[in-house]
């Protein structure tokens, strides 16, 4: 009982016993107290009925008293306030556990490792900090974190401490001016879970998320014991006339890809450095070497652009058989790039949206780097693909020698041209040549021929060389612009306008 209650109870008790007291001493006074008025009926009235009415008197004043107690003292107990010593009671505990949201999943691979269970998130996350979304392949125990350069080691092992993590990398990447960590989870805890938890706890930490993983856009790949005359991509693309005017001469292109064989033949001179991101040791894929001779082939096979000098960067490690690439690997190679004063990157690979992929690009976009990317090969029915669906880069799909689409091409009206994508000659590591299908293929070629617009016209900005490449392309199966974007790359007519004023 609270002390408001009490003292209404009392002041109500006190003015009932006065009225009873008072009710007791009329019963008694009939000998000693003089007699009272008559009555109507002449009479001195019934001392019974006089009992009757001073009890009723005093419940009422009672309740009288209960009312007046109420309206003086009012109700002051705060109304959240219980009789519970909240003191007393243990902290709530740390969230450890989080379920992903629900999303529309990507048409790529799985992740490695168990995949997060799927469920609404239990808290609200900071700025800096995004969830993977469901389906969207990363490496499933490790985390990247965005962490101040001036925050020190003790607080760095109390943060992996507390989260049962351990730091495996950390860089300072000038091209965005941040630090970022690559942290390994030492325990089942999902990332997203990882993630709220150092969102909720961890004030020194800016952002936070995973890890993703990217594919290479190529879909098929067989081996030749020797190049052929099959080559279709020249006369597509026009490259025998447009060579006249520009051949790419020591223009920097940058190739985000797998390792590169640089003592191919093909690309005898053509590799001026290179970048191991990728820390394993595992055999280099073929795709890099494919897309690095797409490019700057210049012996055997004809490259788009074979006086280019290639920054080849390793960002794509082997495994299974296939080749994947990291969030962590690629910023890395997108920042050696910019400082090695790249006037283009080709990305050859796609993968789900990333915050400090999609900073990265625009940061990259802003030094005047053309980003040319492959759309990738998931089919019409896929959401769009990263980095090629980000607004800095020229996304490309492929078509083949009967300028039809690629089946298996991406859709969407972020896609900017069509270039030749199937069954496409090119390098292979050890001297040899493959086939190879699929956006990648496309996107290195149109990469070669935005090589010949900056030889024709240095001055060119990214914007300026996406209006030379769709101006000047051919259009394919008007109307369908998701399909073909504004048509297919035409190297002579673009490189043709690459002085006029745009």
């Amino acid at each position: 009982m609270t002390r408001t209650t009490l003292i209404r109870v009392l002041l109500a008790a006190v003015l009932a016993v006065s009225s009873i007291v008072r009710a007791a001493q009329a019963q008694v006074c009939t000998s000693l107290c003089p007699p009272p008025p008559p009555g109507p009926s002449g009479g001195g009235g019934n001392n019974n009925n006089k009992v009757i009415w001073y009890v009723v008197g005093g419940v009422a004043a009672g309740v009288l008293g209960l009312f007046l107690g109420t309206k003086i003292f009012g109700d002051r107990t705060p109304p959240d306030r219980t009789d519970v010593d909240h003191s007393s009671l243990p902290p709530d505990p740390p969230l450890r556990q989080v379920s992903l949201p629900p999303q529309q999943p990507f048409d790529l691979p799985p992740s490695r490792g168990p995949a997060p269970k799927s469920g609404p998130v239990t808290t609200q996350l900071r700025n800096g900090f995004s969830l993977p979304l469901a389906g969207a392949p990363h490496v499933f125990d490790e985390v990247i974190l965005d962490i101040p350069a001036n925050v020190g080691e003790p607080t760095l092992n109390r943060i992996a401490a507390a989260h049962r993590m351990t730091r495996v990398e950390t860089k300072t990447f000038r091209l965005t001016g941040r630090t970022l960590h690559r942290w390994r989870i030492d325990s089942n805890v999902p990332v997203g879970a990882v993630i709220v938890n150092i969102s909720r706890f961890d004030p020194e930490v800016a952002g936070a998320q995973a890890n993703h993983l990217f594919k290479l856009a190529q879909t098929e790949l067989s081996a030749l014991p020797a190049a052929s005359g099959d080559q279709y991509a020249p006369e597509k693309l026009h490259l025998s006339e447009a060579h006249r005017l520009a051949t790419g001469n020591r223009v920097l292109v940058a190739v985000i890809d797998s390792g590169v064989d640089a003592s191919h033949p093909d690309l005898a001179g053509a590799v001026v450095d290179n970048l191991d991101a990728a820390s394993d040791d595992t055999t280099a894929h073929p795709h890099g070497t494919g897309m690095a001779g797409a490019i700057a082939s210049r012996r055997t096979v004809l490259g788009t652009a074979p006086r280019v000098a290639l920054l080849t960067v390793r960002a794509f490690s082997t495994k299974s058989n296939s080749a994947e690439g990291t969030t962590f690997n690629i910023i890395k190679g997108l920042d050696w790039a910019a400082e090695k004063g790249a006037r283009i990157v080709n990305m050859s690979f796609a993968g789900p949206a990333d915050p400090r992929l999609k900073d990265a690009l625009a940061k990259t976009a802003r030094k005047g780097i053309v980003l040319i990317a492959a759309a990738g090969n998931a089919g019409p029915r896929s959401p769009p693909l990263f980095p090629a669906a980000d607004p800095n880069v020229i996304a490309v799909t492929a078509t083949d020698a009967s300028d039809s689409l690629f089946a298996g091409a991406n859709r969407g009206s972020h896609i900017a041209v069509a270039a030749p994508g199937v069954d496409v000659l090119v390098a292979a590591p050890s001297g040899t040549y493959q086939f190879t299908t699929g956006t990648s293929v496309a996107s290195a070629n149109v990469s070669g021929v935005a090589a010949l617009l900056i030889e024709r016209n240095p001055s060119l900005t990214p914007a300026d060389v996406r209006r030379l490449l769709t101006r000047s392309a051919k259009t394919l199966g008007k109307g369908r612009e998701k399909d073909f974007g504004a048509g297919h790359v035409d190297a002579f007519a673009a490189v043709s306008q690459a002085r006029t004023k745009n």
